[in-house]
């Protein structure tokens, strides 16, 4: 059984996303119809400039209008659990009712790769469970159920760390709030993953947008997680004490 690798790729963006964002900002403060101030002739920097410091302002509901669509395969269910609570976003998951798993990839976490024993019992398991659940869609088979019939019922023996697949759209302003939770260090080390190599790709095609996304404390200046801070900022509490004793 092979081991997955993390792959992510962008299906799609909103066209002229740019122009779309600034548009939508500028109906907000303009007695002008946005389908003319689209055809405006601002040059990009000058768009750009604008939907920066809008932005800074916290103005951010005319980013809904602009998505991002990924498709994203190597990861684990550990990992899909987690990303299907962020709910302003659609998903496409693989089935495992549909999908056959009779030569599942799997998720390898680091602690299993740090030490060798763990490792040894972790591929152990993972073999024992892919023939387990051969034979239980063999017997299955051979009992005249098959198809989804037999497979929604032997998924049942299949770990989270089976590899799966998914389809992921956000709109901007979601994707801002999904960097700040999951780009954080104390997010779970697979999200994080895919939330960095998600924000990569963001900040390649919209810099306007996603420049300076990522975690929380980025744009806070501190750290919110109080005794489990990082210590890559200050914070919170010792922010405001530093406050209270300069007055």
């Amino acid at each position: 059984m092979p081991e997955a690798k993390l792959k992510v790729k962008l299906l799609a963006v909103t066209p002229q996303a740019l122009d779309v964002i600034y548009s939508a900002f500028r109906q907000c403060y303009s007695p002008k119809y946005a389908a003319d101030i689209l055809k405006e002739k601002i040059s990009q920097p000058a768009k750009e400039k604008f939907v920066k410091k809008v932005l800074a302002s916290g103005h951010e509901s005319p980013l809904e209008h602009v998505s991002f669509t990924f498709s994203v395969a190597g990861i684990s269910r550990v990992l899909t659990h987690q990303l299907v609570r962020h709910r302003i976003a659609s998903f496409s998951q693989q089935s495992q009712r549909y999908v056959k798993a009779e030569k599942f990839s799997y998720i390898v976490p680091p602690l299993m790769r740090k030490y060798a024993y763990l490792g040894r019992k972790f591929s152990k398991i993972m073999r024992l469970l892919s023939q387990e659940y051969k034979e239980i869609i063999s017997f299955l088979e051979s009992q005249g159920v098959k198809g989804e019939a037999a497979n929604q019922d032997a998924r049942f023996i299949l770990p989270q760390a089976t590899e799966t697949k998914i389809v992921v759209t956000m709109n901007c302003r979601e994707l801002l709030h999904f960097f700040e939770l999951r780009c954080c260090t104390r997010a779970q080390w697979e999200i994080r993953a895919l939330a960095y190599r998600m924000l990569a790709i963001c900040k390649r095609e919209l810099p306007a947008v996603f420049a300076t996304a990522g975690p929380k404390c980025i744009k806070l200046g501190y750290c919110p997680e109080g005794k489990f801070s990082c210590g890559r900022y200050p914070r919170r509490e010792d922010v405001i004490r530093g406050h209270k004793s300069e007055r």
